[in-house]
């Protein structure tokens, strides 16, 4: 009887053994989580497009996860509540630093068809008629945004927090009246502060809508977040002095500021936003699917993903030359790292 009970013992223990080797089946579900800017329902066929892209590549079901906050769409592919995520340079810096198993899978290239020009640009704009504090003969400076109402993205957004409050500490500290200023001083407005009043959009059409319905005086958002929105009147495209008009047939949240006109007072370019995954909830041999299919020759000729000039189609990425997708590594975002250095 005990040799009996030690074999059952023994098999109830292998079993156990056994079953903890097992790795866990993964989900027959992907779920995509987008940032507020990517939220909209002007951008669905866009989400969609990709989510079938998804689909295809996997013969897993793709359910979108859009949000209102940026904190949201971190948090999600940070704790596992998504297994993809479309995020800002700085919002994969904050997710990968939370889970080290949230990793890039692929951002867009330049009009080149590589990584050199893979930016888009981070803007500060006043409403048109509102430039000549800011004009310094034919080009722009900054010494006049010092009590001034201000709008921001999120803390979380890279053109829409990280870049601008970088570039403006970085010119104001090397005044001696400013020598002090950090980031963190310029997220609250006040009579001591250096921003009268600050607002936060959450996200970049917001912030745009803040500046043009004249809650603010300046504005930061970036142009890829708007170019559904807005049309160039004159000046060079994505460059200090451009004037930007919102189109007579934008659609929420533009829709109130139609006809409305901006002025760039600057311009600075920004790594390319990645598509990143996690790697704890997506397995190795899907990533590589996902990488194959994003990388794609079909992918890259999808005029429903890379949208051609005046086909009628609202989307996230433009095909003006070669546009791809290209898989990148952590590595490639230090310089993100660095602006928190």
């Amino acid at each position: 009887m005990k040799k009996a009970g030690f074999l059952i013992v023994l098999s109830i223990l292998v079993a156990i053994i056994a079953g903890c080797s097992v790795t866990a089946k993964e989900s027959d579900t992907l779920t995509i989580a987008w940032l507020p800017n990517e939220s909209g329902e002007d951008v669905k066929s866009a989400r969609d497009e990709i989510g079938k892209l998804v689909e295809e590549a996997t013969g897993k079901k793709v359910v979108h996860k859009t949000t209102t906050d940026y904190v949201i769409t971190i948090e999600s592919i940070a704790n596992g509540n998504a297994d993809i995520a479309y995020l800002g340079p700085q919002g994969y810096v904050e997710a990968h630093n939370k889970n080290d198993k949230v990793l890039p899978l692929v951002v867009s290239t330049g009009k080149s068809g590589t990584l050199e020009d893979a930016v888009y640009y981070s803007w500060l704009a006043v409403v048109k008629g509102n430039e000549e504090p800011f004009k310094d003969g034919s080009g722009f400076k900054l010494d006049n945004l010092a009590g001034k109402k201000f709008s921001f993205v999120s803390t979380s957004s890279t053109s829409g927090f990280k870049v601008p409050s970088n570039n403006i500490v970085n010119y104001f500290s090397a005044m001696d009246k400013y020598k002090d200023l950090t980031a963190e001083d310029l997220m609250e407005g006040g009579k001591d502060q250096f921003f009268s009043d600050v607002q936060f959009g959450g996200s970049h059409q917001g912030s745009a809508v803040n500046l043009l319905n004249g809650t603010v005086d300046v504005a930061a958002f970036c142009d890829s977040c708007v170019t559904n929105y807005v049309e160039l009147v004159n000046g060079k495209l994505n460059a200090a002095g451009a004037l930007y008009k919102v189109k007579d047939d934008a659609v929420e949240p533009f829709n109130t500021v139609q006809g409305k006109e901006f002025t760039l007072i600057s311009s600075t370019p920004v790594l390319n936003s990645p598509f990143v995954v996690n790697s704890d909830k997506v397995s190795e041999e899907t990533v590589k699917k996902l990488v194959d299919a994003f990388t794609s020759e079909k992918t890259t000729n999808n005029t429903n993903i890379f949208i051609v000039k005046d086909s009628g189609l609202k989307g996230m990425f433009s095909k003006t030359g070669k546009e791809a997708f290209l898989a990148v590594e952590d590595s490639w975002f230090e310089p993100v790292r660095a602006l928190s250095k």
